[in-house]
């Protein structure tokens, strides 16, 4: 079995869609039997389900994740572990062991420009400040 993690300097990255490498986890019975780390080259959003499917992970374990990377990675077969924090080896330590803290209604956790939160009254979809051509792809935003 494998578990990815959404990875940058030990801890937990608050993004799905923007992390740029996944600390991936071998687990055999029960324990870990090793880790690498995975740059995901540049790999978007929609990209990141397939990449991780590629890799021949079954869980995944993120901070923020929006509707549409959800979506990918349950068609992908891939369970998900969302609004996590923290340390990636304890996160993946506490799995393990059955008393993970995650929230599984967690959609979009990062703040945007202007300081709103996705699905915050005001807040334009359009406008997240994560560069040109960025589509809405959390499943709270009706902009």
């Amino acid at each position: 079995m494998r578990i990815a993690v959404t990875y940058e300097n030990g801890e937990i990255f608050q993004h799905f869609g923007h992390t740029e490498q996944f600390k991936v986890y071998e687990v055999a019975d029960g324990k870990v039997t090793g880790s690498m780390v995975l740059p995901t080259n540049g790999s978007g959003h929609g990209a990141l389900a397939g990449f991780l499917q590629q890799a021949g992970v079954s869980a995944l374990i993120c901070g923020g994740i929006g509707g549409g990377a959800r979506t990918a990675l349950a068609e992908a077969g891939i369970v998900l572990y969302p609004g996590v924090s923290g340390n990636a080896d304890a996160a993946v330590e506490a799995l393990l062991a059955g008393n993970l803290a995650y929230n599984p209604d967690t959609v979009c956790s990062h703040h945007h420009e202007g300081g709103h939160d996705c699905g915050s009254e005001g807040h334009s979809c359009g406008h997240h400040g994560h560069g040109e051509g960025h589509e809405c792809r959390h499943g709270n935003c009706n902009g």
